[in-house]
Order: structure tokens, then sequence, then C-alpha cells
């Protein structure tokens, strides 16, 4: 086995890992006060502007934060709002692509991105560089459309507040990172011969709609089978961005779909109901405007 590949997969998830645990910890440590402020704010200022501003906000954060921190505060939320069924399911599904694009734009935000600017050997803001004039003003519409479409119903009331999570929940999350990214680094080296003779010759249109796949499959595991640094920044601008809005269209796409569907307890069908359609949107929405500065 190569060494030097050894040691990049043993030093790749180190950042991410640590902000996963430094934000996890200050989570559990504030959660309660974070709650109580969220509930106060909710009541003082409009409620779609509270929504609009608190999907941007949480999207754009997501790449600090980490996108796993940006789920458990978003159900915190939910929580702590007077939602019915449909309005919660909407607002957790419609943030959950928010975040899920927020989190590309820094190597720290999410696996994916922590693969992507390893495996194409660019600094910290290369992502940011890459699909941030993209994905930026898509957090802001998506922040705004949910603002529209979400409404408060008095009548429920709050909802039981989520229990803070232990100490070693908290560890064993950020172990379960480090792992992750370690086998996504060694499994993007074994892709390489496959990708540099079946993909590298295919269009970047082709790849944007192939990476659909991603709605069943975690799209951080897709992209370490997938981009190359010999690709050029267009053709991985395209199977990024694919991967990013095809993540949000199911539970199983991305690790923020994952813990706020299982902590507020939807069900597949009841995400796929909205996450389907307006991702379908998005990826045309993209797919165009891609067109457009010549993909």
């Amino acid at each position: 086995m190569n060494k030097e590949l050894v040691l990049k997969a043993l030093e790749d998830p180190l950042k991410i890992t640590a902000a996963v645990l430094i934000a996890g910890l200050l989570f559990k440590w504030y959660q309660r006060q974070f709650g109580t402020i969220i509930d106060s704010i909710s009541h003082k200022i409009p409620f779609p502007l509270f929504i609009a501003l608190m999907v941007i906000i949480l999207g754009l954060l997501s790449s600090v934060i980490t996108a796993i921190i940006a789920a458990l505060v978003l159900v915190l939320i939910v929580g702590n709002l007077s939602l019915a069924r449909k309005d919660e399911i909407l607002l957790t599904v419609l943030a959950c692509f928010s975040i899920g694009l927020g989190a590309t734009l820094t190597p720290i935000g999410e696996p994916l991105s922590t693969i992507v600017t390893s495996k194409m050997e660019e600094d910290f803001f290369y992502l940011f560089d890459l699909v941030g004039p993209l994905v930026i003003p898509g957090v802001f519409v998506i922040g705004f459309f949910t603002a529209f479409v979400v409404k408060r119903n008095e009548e429920i009331g709050t909802k039981e507040v989520q229990e803070s999570e232990s100490y070693l929940e908290i560890f064993i999350r950020a172990l379960k990172i480090y792992l992750f990214v370690f086998g996504l680094t060694m499994l993007g080296a074994g892709f390489e011969p496959l990708i540099n003779t079946y993909l590298l010759d295919l269009s970047p249109k082709v790849l944007y709609w192939i990476n659909m796949l991603s709605a069943v499959l975690d799209n951080a595991t897709l992209a370490a089978a997938e981009i190359s640094p010999v690709m050029t920044e267009k053709t991985v601008e395209a199977i990024l961005l694919g991967l990013l809005v095809s993540g949000g269209m199911l539970i199983p796409g991305n690790i923020p779909n994952i813990i706020s569907a299982g902590k507020l307890n939807i069900s597949s069908k009841e995400w796929a109901k909205v996450g389907v359609p307006v991702g379908l949107v998005i990826l045309v929405i993209y797919f165009v405007l891609l067109v457009f500065f010549g993909l």
C-alpha cells in the first residue's frame, strides 16, 4: 500500500473532525440558551422573515460549524416552533437543501467538500471560488421560498425539546466522521484508474444528470468515486452541483437529511414528496445557468 496515500488519508479528516467535535461540544453547552433565544426572536420579528433568515444563515454558517451541527441546530429550531406536520416537513427538507449547498463552500463544511478539496489538491477557498457564485444565491432563493410556503400555527404549541446529546455521542460522531473521510480518501484513490478510463471523456452535461444517483447514495461517496484532479473546473463544477442538489432529494443523499429525518421522525415517503419535486426544479435551474455560462 502506498505510504503517501495512507498518510494523506490519515491527515485529510483532521480539520473536519475537529470542527465537528468543537461545534458539537459548544452546541451541547449552549443548547438551552440557544433554544430560548430562538423562541424569543421568532415572536419578535415577522415569522416569514424569521424563517428566511434561519434557512439562509444555517445554509451559509454550515460551511463553518459543519453540516452536521447545522442540522442539529435546525432540529432544535423546528422543535421550538409552532408548526403543523406539513410545514415542519417543508421547513426541514428545504433547510437541508440550503445546508447541503452552503456546507460545500469550505473543506470543513461536510465530507464531500473535504474530499473534493483534497483530491483536487487545492486551498481552503477553492470550492468557495468555484461554486460560491451559484451556491450562495441558491441559498438565498431557498430561504425566501421557504418563508413563502411555511406557515406558523399557534394552536399547535411548541413540541418537546430535544434532549441534549451525551459527551460519548459527540465523540463517537466525530470518530465516525474521521473514519468516513479516511475511507473516502482511500476509495477515491482506488477509483482513479476507472475515472481516467470512463469518466474523463464524458460531457459535463451528462455527468451533471448522472449524479441524480446522489439522491439514493451519499453524495460524498460519489464525489470520491468521480472527481479527478485532471478534470477541468467546469466539469468539477457540474459534478458538484449535480451531487449537492440531488443529495437533498431523498434522506440517504446527505448527512443533514439523515440527522434531521431521524430526530424529527420524518419518513422516506414524507421526505420524497417534498425533496424530489424541489430538487428537480433546482437541478433544471442550475443546469440552465451552467449551460448559459458555457458548460
